[in-house]
């Protein structure tokens, strides 16, 4: 969802509870709202969990992880797709590699995925 989004609906709940229940309307919607925030939370902590127990910079199978890749993509979506943490190339480049010796290599901007390269066990890197 986006950020945008899930702020006009917090301000909207809290808006409408306080219309039409007062304080108490306020209180209910916040509640509401902290928790949804506490479970984006946990969600993401398990996530890094199992990504972190994982060896770093390994994959399943590269040319899968490739084809699975899309403009845009947020870091989240990537080490869920991956199940491990990528390791770190340069400042915003990260690869991943398979037991095969087949490689991807993913570029992010501003946290999204702007590019992606899929290098074969034979290539240079």
């Amino acid at each position: 969802m986006n950020a945008w989004m899930g702020v006009l609906l917090a301000l909207a709940a809290l808006v409408a509870g306080g219309a039409f229940f007062g304080w108490q309307g306020i209180v209910f919607a916040t509640t509401g709202i902290v928790f949804w925030l506490l479970l984006q939370m946990s969600r993401l902590m398990r996530l890094m969990q199992k990504a972190g127990a994982a060896p770093m910079g390994s994959v399943a199978n590269a040319i899968m992880l490739s084809s699975k890749l899309h403009e845009g993509m947020t870091l989240v979506e990537l080490i869920k797709l991956t199940g491990s943490l990528g390791e770190k190339l340069t400042e915003d480049t990260y690869i991943w590699r398979d037991t095969g010796g087949d490689a991807v290599e993913v570029v992010l901007k501003k946290g999204k995925l702007a590019e992606w390269r899929l290098l074969r066990a034979g290539e240079a890197s």
